[in-house]
């Protein structure tokens, strides 16, 4: 078997547990320890916002979000980082969600193409929640509280960097000129 459909496999043999593992008491607190942090700062018209994000790398972190939270500090978030650019299709979900969250999306450059809301799914079928799909491609998307993006003047244009992103945002130097 090759190393690309054994990934493939392994990974989908986690999505049948997911639900269940949502729901198992302590896990979302547990995943919250293990997955890396790392300082973010999204560059705006209103100057730098920092935030310190969880990142989900992998295909089993990303389909757990934030699944089973029951509260992220307003100074935090949540970097959902892909190896390729992901095409306006492919969305994200609010199934086992307990909070309300705005998500940026952003794309190879680091700036951000589309923001969106998202209401927790009372669903109990993964199948009756909506999918929030943004207006363009994608290479990264930043979860965080609703309403924090509008509290402090985030917009569609605004540059997110990180460390190991690989991109630099132009300071008001770089703009002016």
């Amino acid at each position: 078997m090759n190393p690309t459909r054994r990934r493939l496999l392994q990974a989908l043999s986690l999505f049948p547990a997911l639900p269940l593992a949502a729901s198992w008491p302590g896990l979302a607190s547990a995943q919250e320890a293990r997955l890396p942090r790392v300082p973010l700062t999204v560059h705006g018209e209103a100057g730098p916002r920092r935030l310190t994000v969880e990142v989900a790398r992998r295909l089993a972190e990303r389909a757990q979000g934030l699944m089973g939270r029951e509260r992220l500090p307003q100074d935090a978030g949540m970097l959902f980082l892909y190896d390729r650019t992901q095409p306006s299709r492919n969305g994200f979900w609010m199934y086992r969600t307990l909070i309300p969250l705005d998500i940026a999306f952003i794309d190879e450059a680091g700036r951000i193409v589309d923001i969106r809301r998202m209401a927790p799914c009372t669903s109990a079928s993964a199948r009756e929640c909506p999918v929030t799909r943004p207006d363009a491609p994608y290479q990264a998307a930043l979860e965080v509280n609703a309403g924090v993006f509008e509290a402090h003047g985030i917009a569609v244009g605004d540059c997110v960097s990180w460390p190991g992103d690989g991109g630099e945002c132009p300071t008001a130097a770089d703009v002016n000129g």
